[in-house]
């Protein structure tokens, strides 16, 4: 396990352990998102040396992630950071990028509501016809 860094140490580079421990990802994970070109980590023989840039575009990564943005949508407000128009053209498009998840998950919880509300119209109609059938026999076993 690695030790813990302190708050002055965070300007030198980060090993890829470093890396994934702090945001609570396997090495893997962080090699996926290099190989993806989401992460450009230094390289002196066989060690990635994570910067700060690095460190933050990981966070990045994976709050996009959490908030259901595939890995397309991603990288392109991670990258317009980095260009033209800069950090106020990304923020318009992140904002715009919300409002287009949110609205979709608004209407996946409608649509999870009706189903849910028609389940237990189904369910009800069912038992109350199963309380107007008569209770079977219980069968015999012959030998």
């Amino acid at each position: 396990m690695t030790a813990a860094r302190d708050e002055g140490d965070s300007a030198r580079p980060w090993t890829i352990a470093e890396v994934a421990a702090e945001h609570g990802v396997t090495h893997r994970t962080v090699r996926f998102y290099e190989d993806q070109g989401l992460l450009r980590p230094e390289r002196r023989g066989t060690q990635r040396l994570y910067h700060p840039r690095d460190r933050v575009r990981l966070a990045l990564v994976l709050r996009g992630k959490r908030l259901g943005f595939d890995l397309a949508e991603i990288r392109r407000i991670v990258d317009m950071y980095d260009k033209e128009p800069g950090e106020a053209g990304q923020l318009r498009y992140l904002v715009d990028q919300i409002a287009a998840r949110r609205a979709d998950l608004e209407q996946r919880r409608h649509d999870i509501e009706v189903t849910l509300a028609e389940l237990a119209d189904v369910e009800a109609r069912c038992r109350a016809t199963l309380a107007t059938l008569p209770t079977p026999a219980p069968e015999r076993v012959t030998r």
